[in-house]
Formats: C-alpha cells, sequence, structure tokens
C-alpha cells in the first residue's frame, strides 16, 4: 500500500503515551520515568523512536507527565534520531484515551499511529500501517497472540480480521489475541475523543466505537511483545534486545551473550552470561558472576561477587563476595561485602547495607 495517501510520508504521525509513574519499577523510577530507563544500555524509549524512523514515520509527539522535562533534555528536537519530535504535557491524568486526545493541537496528519510507552515490541509497523490502509479502517489495532492470554484483556476478531469485541481477563478466553498496546487512528476518531477529562481508551473509547459501528480491524501477527513494567519483565527484555530475540534498529549488529558500552572495565576472570548489560563506566571485579544482570552507567561489582536476575542503578555498588539474585539495587546504593539480596529484594537509592548487614544463610 505504498501509494495509499494513508500511509504516504508526512501524512502519518506517531503518538507516544510516555506519562505513567511507572510505581512497579521503584526504586529506580524514583529518579527517572520508565521509559528513560536504559534497556539494553540506551533509554527504553529509544529503542521504540528507532523503529519509528524505520518505518518511515518523521513526526512523533510524546504525551508526558511524570518528569516530563527529562525526555526534551535527552532527546531534544528529535533530529539527531532523524525525526521531529513534539512535547506535550498533562497537567493532570488523563488516561490513555485523554492521553491521545490531548495531542490532538500538535497532529499534522490524517493517519495517527499510537504506542504504549512501557511496551517493547517488534512487530513490522510498516505492515499494521498497510492493514489499516487495506482494510480502509477507521481504527486498526495490533493484537498479538500469547500462549496465555488469561492474564490479559482479549480482543477477538471475525474471518475478515475486523474486531469483534473487547473482553477483560477471564480464566476461559475464546482467543489468544491481546492488546498489543498499538493503535492506528483516522485523525477524525481521535477527534471524537472527548477532551478534558480522564478516557480509557481500551474501556471507553474502542467499546464505544464498536456500538456506534465504526470499522476496527486487528492486525494480527506472533511478533516480539513484552510488558515492561515489573523488574523481571523490564530484564528479561533487556536481555532479550542483546541477545537479538527482540530487534532493535537502534543496536544493529550488537547481539550476543552480553553486551559490555564504552568506557565499562570487566577485570580478566568475570563471567557475564544471560544477556548480561554493563552501562558506561560500569566495573565488573575479577572472578564477579553476571547473569541476566542489568548495570546502569557507574555501577560497580566488586570482585567475586554473583549478581543475578537484576538491576543495578546508576552509580551503586556491590561489594566483593555479595550474592544479588531478583533484585533491584537503587541508584547510588552501596550492598556491602557477602551481603545477601534475595526474591524480590529492594534496596532505595543511596541505602548504605555495611559488611555483612543482610544475610538469608548462616554461611560465614
Amino acid at each position: 500500500m505504498a501509494d495509499d495517501p494513508l500511509v504516504v510520508g508526512n501524512s502519518t504521525d506517531a503518538v507516544i503515551l510516555v506519562g505513567g509513574q511507572g510505581t512497579r519499577l521503584r526504586p529506580l523510577t524514583l529518579s527517572a520515568p520508565k521509559p528513560m530507563l536504559p534497556v539494553a544500555g540506551l533509554p527504553f524509549l529509544q529503542h521504540l523512536l528507532a523503529r519509528i524512523a524505520e518505518a518511515g514515520i518523521t513526526h512523533v509527539v510524546l504525551a508526558t507527565s511524570f518528569k516530563a522535562e527529562v525526555f526534551e533534555q535527552h532527546f531534544g528536537d528529535g533530529a539527531d534520531l532523524g525525526l521531529e519530535l513534539d512535547y506535550v504535557t498533562e497537567t493532570e491524568p488523563l488516561g490513555t484515551g485523554g492521553g491521545i486526545r490531548n495531542v490532538l493541537p500538535k497532529l499534522r496528519g490524517d493517519t495517527i499511529m499510537v504506542f504504549n510507552g512501557d511496551v517493547l515490541g517488534g512487530a513490522d509497523l510498516g505492515a499494521v500501517l498497510d492493514t489499516h490502509a487495506s482494510s480502509r479502517a477507521d481504527v486498526t489495532l495490533h493484537l498479538v497472540r500469547v500462549s496465555d492470554p488469561r492474564a490479559f484483556g482479549c480482543v477477538p476478531t471475525d474471518e475478515s480480521g475486523r474486531v469483534t469485541e473487547f473482553l477483560e481477563k477471564t480464566e476461559d478466553p475464546p482467543t489468544d489475541q491481546i492488546n498489543a498496546g498499538c493503535y492506528v487512528f483516522r485523525r477524525e476518531y481521535i477527534e471524537k475523543i472527548p477532551g478534558g477529562r480522564a478516557v480509557s481508551v481500551e474501556r471507553e473509547v474502542f467499546p464505544v466505537l464498536l456500538a456506534e459501528g465504526a470499522h476496527v480491524q486487528g492486525h494480527v501477527d506472533n511478533s516480539y511483545w513484552r510488558d515492561m513494567g515489573t523488574p523481571e519483565d523490564f530484564i528479561r527484555g533487556s536481555a532479550d534486545v542483546v541477545r537479538g530475540i527482540a530487534p532493535s534498529p537502534a543496536l544493529p549488529g550488537q547481539r550476543g551473550e552480553f553486551l559490555v558500552h564504552s568506557g565499562a572495565g570487566v577485570a580478566p576472570g568475570a563471567l557475564l552470561i544471560g544477556g548480561t548489560v554493563v552501562g558506561r563506566g560500569a566495573e565488573v571485579g575479577a572472578g564477579a558472576r553476571l547473569d541476566g544482570a542489568v548495570l546502569f552507567d557507574g555501577a560497580r561489582v566488586e570482585a567475586g561477587a554473583t549478581v543475578e536476575r537484576s538491576i543495578i542503578g546508576f552509580g551503586a555498588r556491590i561489594g566483593p563476595r555479595a550474592l544479588v539474585r531478583d533484585a533491584v539495587i537503587g541508584d547510588g546504593a552501596n550492598i556491602g561485602a557477602r551481603c545477601e539480596l534475595l526474591n524480590g529484594a529492594r534496596v532505595w537509592p543511596g541505602v548504605d547495607l555495611p559488611d555483612g548487614g543482610l544475610r538469608f544463610s548462616s554461611d560465614v
């Protein structure tokens, strides 16, 4: 559909909803909004922006709220990414639908592609736009098939791919298709969203469109998809980008069991596996073992320490022979030698645990 007026050049805008507070990722989000936390060493949002640019969309509007200034400080006008970025800040929470409606004054095109800013995805964005254009839909939803849809709202479609209803979570879902958090709107349907109040696109906008007979189309695929809202998913998503399981044009050609960024130091004898990321200026000591670890810039893991499936915040330190497993360590925290932090432990920024100060076993 390259010649269709819906998807040519400047007629398509992108909108990314990045206003959430990321409470499930605290303490990391105390200092930075979730979309700016580093995934495989780059701000999570940068991976999505690179995919948008790759699809040929050049104008992107970021719908911000929490720590809104951080986005513009980092990305500026978007020129370095080959994009034109605009920013719209919510002064009060507006929900997904309200957030989309709130950016209307910044939109230029007739077709608007909307993204939830907390999803790591691998869909072919051009194919989603082609589905929207070829079906002449009013709204198109990207739907992804998952092995266990019970934890999600399901979106059945008919034989032509049209969406028939939106279902809440159920123990007996009639389909494995779930809402993947990517939508394509004709501009006039964004104009129909009520302005000036909180609106849920999933619970209000889409059901109303169906009830009114609008053409809501589904684009269904099996592409990579992960909600990055929890530490477990954040770690797995970062590892998947490192390993090349999750595609990202922001990291071309860099795939393997680990990724060490410029300025980082890894001592001889250290073991890095499981999609581990070592951020800029971070240090890993001799004999340390990092398995599925995410080290933010400036973090330090001392000699003989073990870090498994954990996030180590900016400038945090893990002392010699410490064990950190399935944990989140806040920015600037200091974990003393031989400490053990396991099974969902979270340490707030700047906390100082003395050597041997916290253990889950009686070993010396």
